[in-house]
């Protein structure tokens, strides 16, 4: 396997010159050479940058995705720190499905006024003591 030049990395990942450089310098992917002042990397850094990527879609910190390369360049993928994430990723769901709840219920609201909907009121209340959950006493049929 040959060594990739930065811009043939480029452009087969779509990943910007200037991240991979700032990827180099966080640990999270290594050149192997040089030829003349282009990079080189091995073919396995698509793989690295795929789980860049995850882990970044996953909304996993640099420092998180770091921990997961080992110092070998092997990967090492704590579990507990996924399952972390995907509790982390139930909660976020959760209010944001509240949110989008209560944003249809004030757009379709009969209420002449929204201030005169008990339901909204109570989202507002909710929102101001910054608890997205369900208001109390609301069965999902009533949005």
């Amino acid at each position: 396997m040959r060594p990739l030049d930065i811009t043939e990395v480029v452009r087969r990942s779509g990943v910007a010159a200037s991240t991979l450089r700032f990827y180099e310098e966080k640990g999270l992917i290594a050149s192997i050479g040089r030829r003349g002042l282009r990079r080189l990397f091995s073919p396995g850094v698509f793989e690295r940058l795929a789980l860049i990527a995850l882990g970044r879609g996953a909304g996993f910190s640099l420092a998180e995705i770091a921990l997961m390369f080992a110092p070998d360049g092997q990967v090492r993928i704590d579990r507990k720190m996924l399952t972390a994430k995907a509790e982390e990723l139930d909660k976020t769901i959760s209010k944001l499905g509240v949110m989008r709840d209560s944003l249809q219920h004030a757009a379709a609201c009969p209420a002449p006024s929204h201030m005169e909907c008990p339901n909204f009121r109570r989202y507002l209340q909710s929102a101001a003591a910054r608890k997205f959950t369900e208001p109390k006493g609301r069965t999902k049929r009533q949005r």
